[in-house]
């Protein structure tokens, strides 16, 4: 056997891979080839396989916090096996070694006696068609591959410097994908699992968050949806700096997320941060504390993504629409616009504009006198001034923690049902009767309002009184509701859709 050397890999199943594909695609390959293989599986073991009629062992030696896995080689035995080898395969397998063992072994003779129908030896035919690149001294493979009647893709990325290896992987646009070594991946291709992404979505206000599966044919199913209100913005419109407090209520909410991702066997897991981590004059060191306590990179995107990004969720969930379309999402510090006709984006911008920041400036958590709430819708109005003179959309679509919760109180629901919300028709008048309620009341009793989120009951006045001034300026008597949202966008976009 050839001088063993370990090497960091990561590997990643899927679809497709947009961002990596379209690299690869500007490089030259330097190898092609095609092979059949048989991987054994057992559930907990090492990386075991026959290929070129050879057994082929690797075991897990190490994993880098930052995802590549060391795998070193411990065995190419040609068939047939002797005794030593069958009992290495199988503890590599992590299961028992028979009491006595035949001399020898042909691989039909030890597929026979260790992967029947009863065995906790799994067996996958796997054909494989791989291209390789060269990329800054790694090898990445790209491979189409069949199993059992099942295809899909894996991209891997190797080296012997596993640093080499983190910094590929995330010029090929693939940081936010998690390593998933054959042991794994082939499992899930042969039980059919979908293909689950999440999306995390660090606001000024709140933390949302999604899990979505795709079906064989590129649909989206949610599988898990919620938003956690950790107002990570707190005091920053007057200190200009994120607190320790908020950032700990926001590690916290993240943690759990991550961890519910990975349960539920995520493919890749992607994270924004917005109007808050964009502000913040130590927004980088809070993006370095989330790294440091969950493993989870933030992309802090600008205000035009941000718009660009909740357009894109709006149109793939309420489908296109005749005429002018104008999307605005309005969240704890800023608020996005978008304007277009269909898919077509004419054009983008986003405000600081979001409900956090009038409801520190203004006390509006609490009841406020009609000359306070005057005095917070001009300053709304005056920070909205682009929108001045524009004419109204065929069509205004509003989404966002404010519009959700006023829609959800004027239907009444005790539980938030996504279903009722999306689409619905939000009238001005509507959200006038609302802000009346709110400006009347303080925080205690708003939560007792059925259909407003108990964590909302601060902001909620603030909010309602942006999504009002929205409607006067563009001239509309009513929006339609999405409740998609940015972290959808992000779904679609990275993920496919």
């Amino acid at each position: 056997m050839q001088k063993i050397v370990p090497r960091w890999e990561w590997r990643s199943f899927g679809r497709s891979f947009p961002a990596a594909e379209s690299s690869l695609s500007r490089l030259t390959p330097s190898g092609v080839q095609e092979t059949d293989e048989i991987y054994l599986l057992s559930g907990s073991g090492e990386n075991v396989k026959v290929r070129g009629e050879l057994m082929d062992v690797k075991v897990l030696r190490e994993t880098s916090v930052d995802g590549p896995e060391q795998w070193t080689p411990v065995m190419k035995a040609a068939f047939p096996l002797s005794a030593a080898d069958t009992a290495g395969v199988l503890g590599a397998l992590h299961l028992p070694v028979p009491g006595s063992l035949r001399d020898s072994y042909t691989l039909d003779a030890f597929l026979a006696a260790f992967a029947g129908r009863d065995s906790a030896i799994r067996i996958a035919r796997v054909h494989k068609r791989r291209v390789r690149y060269t990329i800054d001294g790694c090898m990445a493979e790209l491979s189409d591959i069949l199993v059992e009647g099942r295809s899909t893709r894996t991209i891997a990325v190797e080296s012997e410097d596993a640093g080499a290896v983190v910094r590929a992987v995330a010029g090929l646009g693939l940081g936010d994908y998690l390593n998933v070594s054959y042991p794994r991946g082939l499992p899930a291709l042969l039980d059919d699992e979908p293909e689950r992404y999440a999306v995390i979505d660090v606001g000024t206000n709140s933390v949302k968050f999604n899990i979505s599966a795709r079906d064989s044919q590129g649909a989206w199913r949610t599988v898990a949806d919620r938003a956690e209100v950790t107002r990570l913005g707190e005091g920053l419109s007057a200190t200009g700096v994120i607190g320790d407090t908020p950032i700990e209520r926001t590690v916290a909410a993240i943690s759990g997320m991550v961890g519910e991702a990975r349960r539920n066997g995520v493919r890749a897991i992607a994270a924004v941060g917005t109007a808050g981590l964009r502000i913040a004059t130590n927004g980088a060191e809070v993006v370095s504390a989330i790294r440091a306590r969950t493993g989870l990179q933030i992309e802090v995107i600008s205000g035009e993504d941000e718009a660009r990004l909740a357009y894109r969720a709006t149109v793939a969930a309420l489908g296109s629409t005749a005429g002018s379309l104008v999307v605005f999402d309005t969240g704890g510090g800023s608020s996005q616009f978008t304007f277009g006709h269909g898919t077509k984006i004419d054009e983008r911008f986003s405000v600081d504009v979001g409900a956090a920041r009038y409801t520190e400036r203004f006390g509006l958590d609490g009841a406020v006198p009609q000359s306070k709430l005057g005095e917070a819708m001009a300053a709304i109005s005056m920070d909205l001034a682009r929108l001045d003179g524009r004419p109204a959309p065929d069509v205004l679509v509003g989404m966002g923690g404010a519009v959700t919760n006023l829609t959800a109180v004027m239907h009444g629901l005790a539980t938030y049902d996504p279903r009722i919300v999306q689409g619905s028709v939000l009238v001005r008048t509507e959200v006038d009767r609302q802000i009346a309620l709110y400006r009347s009341q303080g925080c205690d009793a708003r939560r007792s309002i059925v259909g407003l989120q108990p964590n909302r009951a601060e902001v909620i006045l603030a909010g309602a009184c942006i999504v009002r001034t929205v409607m006067e300026k563009l001239g509309m008597a009513s929006l339609t509701v999405s409740d998609r949202g940015l972290r959808h966008g992000v779904l679609v976009e990275k993920f496919g859709g």
